[in-house]
């Protein structure tokens, strides 16, 4: 639901600061490292200075010997990296002083700023703004100068690539990147992991996969401080679109090392929208509209050879936690939890432990879940509201990436027949949603179609097609019994 009403803030804090402007970046190339920086100003006030710290380790050694192409690549990381500080103000003008925008770009930027804080906005008490919500501007007397796919003709761009075998992937901790890493593993792909700012759950994943320190490539995202401090003083704060961030780093990492495809673990269910009815989606930048978006710019803009694409984009979150189900290496390393993160445990508290809980009920025994988890979820009257929610009962879906209404309702229910076939008493949650009018509705879906299904709107090519839908061959046989 709605968090807070910030309507006056928002329009006192544009008026306050009418121009947020992006005044410059710089790249620095050092042996296995690259260090990229950003100076953005809000009026006279405040300067921000975020920065990454790329470490390539010993990927290294595929380093491309044109650094000079990855100074075009600044500009662009830089506009993605404003987002969570434009947002503090909201300005309705942005002066890019280092680059300069085409109006197609311009068009891309607005739609990435609209729809990619749309949960910023909603939970803000924000009319999601129209036309006059923001306008970049051009302050450079170069406007060739820092953009790319303008200013340097195709032929000169890298080309040089290791065998299409080789594939980035970016990595988070979570079951999603654990299917994508194995599926690409077993398949023989060579794998080059890349995570942004690395945590238990991320070094616990890799090293279950076989992939040693040095094999892996990090980024070290440093927010400044002041942001921070910004939002403890009341300026506007909430959900950034983090997976378009991603979306760039790990395209200037593919580049820098050579290499064209970049595999995410984005699903089919991340387009389903958070606030039924509308285009307000907490995975907007997992979703096929951003991805096919993104890859249109990076065509034009970034490196017409990088492949960028979701190789779960054809799954449901059914089918990832059944394939999930079968790496159980993974099972005690891995972490969902936003709010555990930084302890490297489930919380057992929020609605993304309690949706991990409920899409792998129908493939795990629930004491191997409570054993995974630290407790049996279902037991939780304190998340029964949520599991409702969860279920499309509230008046929106948690701001978490979790499934489909539909993925999660046919997972509750199937839980539910197969424990009153055993005979078992329904925990608290399992009986609250049985006798609900949830349970009428959803009684009869079968959750093999689910388990079937492959969505042919995708990005993937022939090759990682036909890996996907031999992975899928089975799943059925997945379930409980």
């Amino acid at each position: 639901m709605t968090g807070s009403d910030h309507k006056d803030v928002f329009k006192r804090l544009r008026q306050a600061y009418p121009v947020f402007v992006y005044r410059d970046f710089d790249i620095k190339h050092t042996e296995g490292n690259t260090s990229v920086g950003f100076s953005f100003d809000a009026g006279d006030q405040y300067s921000f200075h975020p920065r990454w710290q790329i470490h390539y380790g010993n990927w290294r050694k595929n380093l491309v010997a044109n650094p000079s192409k990855a100074e075009g690549w600044g500009f662009q990381l830089g506009m993605i990296e404003m987002v969570s500080y434009w947002k503090a103000f909201c300005s309705p003008y942005i002066e890019t002083w280092c680059g300069a925008l085409s109006e197609d770009q311009r068009a891309w930027w607005f739609k990435l700023y609209q729809h990619g804080l749309g949960e910023f906005f909603y939970t803000n008490g924000i009319d999601i703004p129209g036309d006059d919500m923001l306008e970049f501007i051009t302050n450079h007397p170069d406007t060739d100068q820092h953009s790319p796919g303008s200013s340097e003709p195709a032929a000169d761009r890298l080309k040089v690539y290791p065998p299409p075998e080789s594939v980035l992937v970016p990595v988070g901790g979570g079951k999603d990147s654990v299917v994508t890493l194995e599926l690409l593993k077993r398949a023989g792909y060579q794998l080059i992991p890349f995570v942004i700012n690395p945590r238990g759950a991320t070094a616990g994943v890799l090293s279950q996969a076989g992939f040693p320190s040095g094999e892996i490539i990090t980024m070290d995202r440093q927010m400044d401080p002041l942001l921070l401090e910004l939002n403890k003083r009341g300026f506007l704060n909430g959900h950034t679109p983090f997976s378009a961030m991603l979306a760039f780093a790990s395209s200037f990492v593919a580049t820098r090392v050579g290499v064209k495809h970049v595999a995410l673990s984005n699903e089919s269910s991340a387009n389903e929208p958070s606030v039924p009815g509308t285009m307000i989606n907490h995975q907007y930048s997992k979703s096929l509209a951003f991805e096919k978006d993104f890859r249109s710019y990076a065509y034009q803009y970034l490196d017409e050879h990088i492949n960028y694409f979701s190789l779960l984009r054809p799954l449901n979150e059914l089918q990832i936690g059944a394939l999930f189900s079968g790496f159980t290496d993974h099972h005690h390393v891995f972490r969902s939890c936003n709010a555990g993160s930084k302890q490297n445990r489930w919380c057992g508290k929020c609605a993304k432990c309690l949706f991990t809980y409920v899409i792998l009920s129908p493939f795990l025994p629930q004491h191997y879940l409570q054993e995974i988890f630290g407790a049996n979820l279902f037991r939780d009257t304190e998340l029964r509201s949520m599991l409702f929610d969860l279920c499309g009962d509230g008046r929106n879906k948690p701001f978490e990436c979790v499934g489909t209404t539909d993925e999660v309702n046919t997972a509750v229910v199937y839980i539910i027949k197969h424990m009153e076939v055993k005979g078992e008493k329904l925990p608290d949650l399992l009986q609250a949603y049985r006798h609900s009018h949830l349970y009428e509705k959803y009684q009869h879906q079968d959750i093999k179609e689910h388990l079937q299904h492959f969505d042919d709107d995708h990005c993937l090519d022939a090759r990682f097609e036909t890996m996907v839908k031999e992975a899928l061959k089975g799943l059925d046989k997945r379930l409980i019994r």
